[in-house]
């Protein structure tokens, strides 16, 4: 049985040009500054977020963690949404690693606004209290079902949070995801944060690495912590090779996976007991709740597995799917028949 996965964007397998690339790359020490390919990724990077440099790490969290570490110092707080990715799967690495604290706010479906912001910021506190160092945000927003942040309210709050002198990361792991739904730029999006970390290795398919993109004096510093944290990683253009062809291609790709995404939201809108809204689904992330078809989502997940889908439950009621370009339009419908065959079972 062929199984459909609809676990995660994580789950693609590299496309035939990005496994020729790989074969023929180009490579150098890294480590040295000197393999040719992963520096054309960093340079492309950079040009297409606007930034001055950008940085190749091996993941996703890593990323995260080097700009937290850079824009903070320990004993002060970091203030984010409560479903984030770097409060809730990152293992706490901001307090292990820079020794801060995360302070949570709760946004509207994800998004939060300069004047939640502003509330939870602690600029210049009595001694006893924690001074806020940095504000992170998420575009598009994994756990609020793909969110997507509009660029005015982005913008309104890296303006505020720098006229106190804090910077702003954007975790933007699925930045163009979001730049399609909202139908502009990924350097448009990044343009008013102090970094920005992407990944390669989701929509865009790459099997693995992720890009910090920011000032030149940033990344230089950058490059000292992200051997610290173990991955400096010699010869690694034979997966830079991969990021090139999905920093070129990919990106023409993600519409497809949006439609996908839209298609089961409007078909799980129409089963009986599933809570889902489609109008919010912008872009490749599905969540929906399905506590009032008296299922739980740990046997759905087993039974969907049973009958060849891969989804995730991600609370005792919700579950999550993630379209990709490894999933066609069949699959999709495939997927929705299923659905509705269990949940219209008790």
């Amino acid at each position: 049985m062929k199984m459909i996965d609809l676990r995660s964007d994580t789950v693609t397998r590299p496309t035939p040009a990005m496994r020729r690339a790989m074969a023929e790359a180009e490579v150098g020490d890294d480590v040295y500054l000197e393999d040719p390919t992963v520096n054309r990724l960093q340079e492309l990077a950079a040009a297409m977020l606007g930034k001055e440099a950008a940085l190749f790490v091996p993941t996703g969290t890593m990323g995260n963690q080097i700009c937290v570490k850079l824009h903070t110092r320990p004993g002060t707080e970091v203030v984010l949404e409560e479903r984030s990715h770097i409060l809730n799967y990152e293992m706490g690495a901001a307090a292990v690693l820079s020794g801060v604290t995360l302070r949570p706010v709760r946004g509207d479906n994800g998004i939060l606004d300069w004047e939640r912001v502003a509330a939870a910021i602690r600029r210049n506190p009595p001694y006893y209290v924690t001074p806020t160092s940095l504000i992170t945000l998420e575009n598009s927003h994994n756990m609020a079902g793909g969110a997507t942040m509009p660029l005015a309210t982005a913008r309104e709050i890296c303006d505020g949070a720098h006229s106190l002198g804090l910077p702003v990361h954007l975790d933007g792991a699925r930045i163009f995801n979001a730049a399609l739904a909202l139908g502009t730029t990924v350097a448009e999006i990044a343009a008013p944060f102090d970094s920005v970390m992407f990944c390669l290795s989701k929509g865009l398919g790459a099997p693995a690495g992720s890009m910090i993109v920011g000032s030149r004096q940033f990344i230089e510093q950058a490059v000292s912590l992200r051997k610290l944290l173990g991955g400096g990683m010699r010869q690694v253009g034979v997966l830079a090779a991969a990021g090139l062809v999905a920093l070129r291609q990919s990106p023409a790709l993600l519409e497809h996976d949006h439609q996908h995404a839209r298609r089961l939201a409007i078909g799980l809108a129409g089963i009986p007991g599933v809570s889902i809204d489609p109008e919010s689904v912008r872009t490749n992330i599905v969540i929906f709740d399905i506590a009032a078809t008296g299922h739980s989502t740990s046997q759905l997940s087993a039974d969907l597995r049973d009958r060849g889908v891969l989804a995730n439950g991600i609370s005792p009621r919700e579950m999550r799917l993630v379209t990709h370009y490894d999933v066609d339009s069949d699959q999709i419908d495939e997927t929705l028949s299923i659905l509705a065959q269990l949940l219209g079972r008790p």
